[in-house]
């Protein structure tokens, strides 16, 4: 059973009446959903002090799923710190949606995070391009999203490991939308869908894939590391 925490700005849902239709509770809510009976949950927002993500707080996960959109510059570099070294020392990061442009994937990526964007509501189809990957165990050859935002390429990041998906959007456009890295010891899985104002993290097969990248990014025992310089 890892040990799941869930960060979320929590500003949308507080702000918008739209977005706060599809998730009254918040997006972190709905996430803790998915995970709550398999896994360990607990949530952490932006307006807690230290972002939620007290040192014990981080020590205790084993999985750190974010999601961030209008408030990246408000997340305090020192917490930034913090979770980077709890990545480099094997806890898992999934990166959602928007969270493409948070610091603290800028920083693990090293580039500009920069993408290519347009809401329209119109069509996604994800397409499995990695089938033996475990993060798409039981799903089929796509998973098709009647109404989302779009991201295009170029996306200004380094080559995955590993790709597992790559969408198609109803206007031709196509991008990487299931990526993994590893850094030092943490295992990185950016997950494109998820825009606020529509109810995709209430779709099964996303659902699915977000409980699969749990189970992949979690931390496995081995050999301790130590990361510094040689003496």
């Amino acid at each position: 059973m890892a040990r799941v925490t869930i960060w979320n700005e929590y500003r949308h849902e507080r702000e918008d009446d739209d977005v706060a239709a599809v998730y009254p509770d918040g997006i972190h809510a709905t996430l803790a959903d998915v995970f709550e009976g398999d896994h360990e949950v607990e949530t952490a927002t932006l307006d807690e002090p230290e972002h939620g993500l007290t040192e014990d707080v981080l020590e205790r996960t084993d999985v750190l799923l974010w999601w961030g959109h209008e408030a990246h510059d408000e997340v305090d570099d020192e917490i930034v710190d913090r979770v980077q070294e709890r990545v480099l020392e094997g806890m898992g990061l999934l990166v959602l949606h928007s969270g493409h442009f948070s610091k603290i994937f800028k920083r693990l990526m090293g580039t500009t995070c920069n993408l290519q964007w347009r809401e329209d509501g119109g069509t996604e189809r994800l397409w499995v391009v990695d089938p033996g990957h475990p993060i798409v165990d039981g799903i089929g050859e796509s998973i098709e999203l009647p109404e989302t935002e779009m991201y295009g390429e170029p996306f200004d990041v380094p080559e995955p490991d590993r790709l597992v998906f790559t969408s198609w959007f109803e206007g031709g456009e196509v991008f990487r939308s299931g990526c993994c890295y590893r850094r030092g010891s943490g295992r990185i899985f950016y997950f494109r869908p998820g825009h606020e104002t529509f109810p995709i993290y209430e779709n099964d097969e996303i659902r699915r894939v977000l409980r699969n990248a749990v189970e992949w990014a979690t931390p496995t025992e081995g050999a301790p590391r130590t990361f510094g310089h040689r003496e």
